[in-house]
């Protein structure tokens, strides 16, 4: 099992990372603020020299928001000093677009990695043939990938991808993306062990990892269930996969990645922090939040964290309803000196499923004709590039 990762643009631009895991970018969460969180946790285990302590994704921002320089894509562009790898992930379904938008990240916002988002399950996406379902049009999905590449490789940076397994059950498309991933250029693919129809219901299958690991000769990355650093190691080992993607595990636990950069180095030792070493790791993201939004606007979107953070305590309806309506910082000092600064983690909560489930979708909403062909063609779909993220 590799304890580094490196990620290579076909020019020979590569990112070394120190550890094979990646944050990966989740709407509304992964702003600067959370990455810097998550890395620091890293930084404690491996230090902050050398290669890059694993690879921290920023949320989703669309190609035409980059490509029109739109302020508020400009604004979800921010970096913190130490953040050594810029890597942002980009949603787009235009080729051009998404090279013109894939040449401003690296020139004016100085990006050092490009991950592009095929998996987005969400309905008003795919029912425009965008995210998940765009992987079904092989041609559309190549000419993405080889003009964001090309875009990427003028400055020796490296492009990956994220998808699923496919459509549903019956419309598979993993297997044909990496194909086209690799002759593409890409340095990775990502795979989310899931289809767009299961969403973030039932369990990912890790075998199609594995099959995807024996297919390509590129590095692949493996995502689904990982809620504790030992299922890092464990798809790593069942699968062969190259490194592994965490999004719905680390809600809440940003110390995950500690635990992760101990089990990659070797270690056993597993982050079980009491009620007020938890507070502390609250404080010091409201922190960072601030720097980054301001006070009102950095504590309004702290709130969101709240029941992720303190999940399995013991607080009472109270103390949590306060948490959820925070909005300073003297309001959450005040707040988190009522909590029990002694009480244990609760163990309970250990590897089970964080933040987004439900059931699976009874069909994917999809443009009619979708499923007839592999072709897409020059038709135009630009209607399925919005601001909504998933994967």
């Amino acid at each position: 099992m590799s304890e580094s990762l490196t990620l290579r643009a076909p020019s020979g631009g590569a990112i070394e990372l120190a550890s094979p895991f990646v944050l990966a970018p989740m709407a509304g969460i992964t702003n600067a603020a959370y990455r810097q969180l998550c890395r620091e946790q890293a930084e404690r285990v491996l230090g902050g020299d050398g290669a890059a302590p694993g690879l921290y994704v920023s949320e989703m921002i669309t190609s035409r928001g980059v490509a029109e320089r739109n302020p508020k894509t400009a604004d979800m562009l921010r970096f913190d000093p130490g953040e050594t790898v810029r890597s942002v992930q980009l949603y787009g379904v235009d080729p051009p677009v998404m090279a013109k938008a894939t040449e401003i990240l690296c020139t004016d916002f100085g990006v050092n990695h490009v991950d592009l988002n095929f998996g987005c399950p969400v309905p008003k996406v795919t029912r425009r043939g965008g995210g998940g379902v765009l992987p079904w049009k092989r041609d559309r999905l190549g000419a993405i990938l080889r003009a964001t590449v090309a875009a990427a490789d003028r400055y020796g940076v490296p492009v990956t991808m994220k998808t699923r397994l496919g459509i549903d059950a019956e419309h598979l498309t993993y297997r044909d993306a990496a194909r086209i991933a690799q002759d593409s250029g890409c340095a990775a693919i990502a795979l989310h062990g899931r289809t767009v129809q299961q969403a973030y219901s039932g369990q990912a299958d890790w075998s199609a990892i594995a099959e995807l690991v024996g297919a390509v000769e590129m590095p692949v990355l493996g995502n689904g269930d990982i809620w504790e650093a030992t299922d890092a190691v464990a798809m790593m080992a069942q699968t062969g996969c190259a490194g592994v993607v965490i999004g719905r595990g680390c809600l809440g636990r940003p110390w995950l990645f500690a635990d992760l950069a101990t089990a990659f180095s070797g270690g056993t030792q597993r982050a079980l922090p009491r009620l007020g070493e938890v507070a502390a790791m609250v404080r010091r993201h409201a922190e960072l939040l601030t720097e980054l939004y301001g006070e009102k606007h950095g504590l309004t979107d702290l709130r969101k964290h709240m029941a992720w953070y303190f999940k399995g305590f013991g607080l009472g309806g109270e103390l949590r309803r306060g948490l959820a309506m925070v909005s300073s910082l003297a309001e959450l000092d005040a707040l988190l000196a009522r909590t029990a600064a002694d009480q244990p983690f609760p163990t309970t909560e250990l590897a089970s499923p964080r933040g987004r489930q439900g059931a699976p979708r009874d069909r994917v909403t999809v443009p009619y004709g979708w499923l007839d062909s592999e072709t897409l063609g020059d038709d135009d779909i630009s209607d399925a590039e919005c601001d909504v993220s998933g994967g």
